[in-house]
């Protein structure tokens, strides 16, 4: 216990400490991730969010090849770029290659990835951009890259750079809510009111290949991928509102950076890994406790619909 102790002792959540900024940064993470998330969940398309975050990568090198930094506008573009090319190739390959959507994910994100690796082994080796960077980021390290303006020391630049993201993807929500909406429920009512269903569908996989590569370097693809999916998917089981369904993910994200943190911080362990983790067990929670779809109520339920009929012929 008294390890336990000293060790929580050691953790400070105080503006401007280490634990503020990663805690921080993991929240703005999770936030921009859960934004656009939900819209995959719904729309079913879940793995192409993992197929994005990984198809990316050869954006990535492609655009530190021609620019010569790691600065995040050219990564963003190339990752953009490359984002939209994984939608649209999934897209055709089950229209048009008689695939099913899970195979030409599969086929699609595997090809590009795989270029990526090539390319970061071969044109890479003298620089820092390796697949460790990539992967599994290492936010832990987020308080140290900062950001400064006529000498003076702004925060983060993470915490400034996921912040932007999560605020335009905010805008992009609110903008386009009604038409994001009618094309995640129904995108054939959708084109019969004259929406052009195509656009928004790629203005969305843009988005994602926005904030997953601003991501990037912060927390990596496993913690993106699972802030992308799980909380949004957590948030799934314990609303049919739309809206609150975003809030709840928003909420369950934040909630997975700070016991991350406080779970990385007990253990000596992977914040990000840590982050995912409580992110993992948020989900099991609503799926067994969820008042609508978790296991519980719905038993509870149809114990209710099997008892009912006995209790109508006893008072008949």
């Amino acid at each position: 216990m008294n390890g336990w102790a000293q060790r929580f002792d050691e953790v400070s959540f105080a503006p401007g400490t280490d634990g503020f900024w990663i805690v921080l940064v993991g929240a703005l993470v999770a936030a921009a991730c859960s934004f656009v998330g939900c819209f995959l969940v719904l729309r079913r398309m879940s793995m192409l969010g993992d197929a994005i975050s990984h198809a990316v990568l050869p954006g990535i090198v492609l655009a530190f090849l021609f620019s010569g930094s790691r600065e995040i506008l050219p990564m963003i573009l190339g990752a953009g770029a490359l984002g939209l090319l994984t939608a649209f190739t999934t897209d055709l390959l089950t229209r048009h290659g008689k695939l099913p959507n899970d195979a030409s994910i599969g086929v699609t994100f595997t090809f590009l990835f795989a270029i990526g690796v090539i390319l970061v082994s071969r044109f890479t080796g003298q620089v820092d951009l390796d697949l460790d960077c990539v992967l599994y980021g290492e936010i832990l390290y987020a308080p140290f890259d900062t950001l400064k303006l006529n000498g003076a020391d702004l925060g983060p630049r993470s915490a400034w750079v996921m912040g932007t993201v999560a605020l335009a993807n905010l805008a992009f929500l609110l903008l386009g809510w009604s038409r994001l909406k009618v094309c995640a429920f129904d995108s054939a009512l959708a084109a019969a009111l004259g929406v052009n269903v195509v656009l928004w569908h790629y203005l969305l996989m843009a988005f994602v290949s926005m904030t997953t590569v601003a991501a990037f370097e912060s927390v990596g693809v496993i913690l993106v991928v699972g802030m992308l999916i799980v909380p949004a998917n957590t948030a799934y089981l314990l609303t049919d509102r739309l809206w609150l369904m975003h809030a709840l993910a928003v909420l369950a994200g934040v909630l997975s950076a700070l016991g991350g943190y406080l779970l990385a911080t007990a253990l000596n362990g992977s914040i990000a890994g840590a982050m995912a983790t409580v992110s993992g067990l948020l989900y099991l929670l609503a799926a067994v406790f969820g008042p609508r779809h978790g296991v519980l109520s719905k038993q509870i339920h149809q114990r209710r619909l099997r008892t009912a009929p006995a209790a109508d012929s006893v008072s008949g």
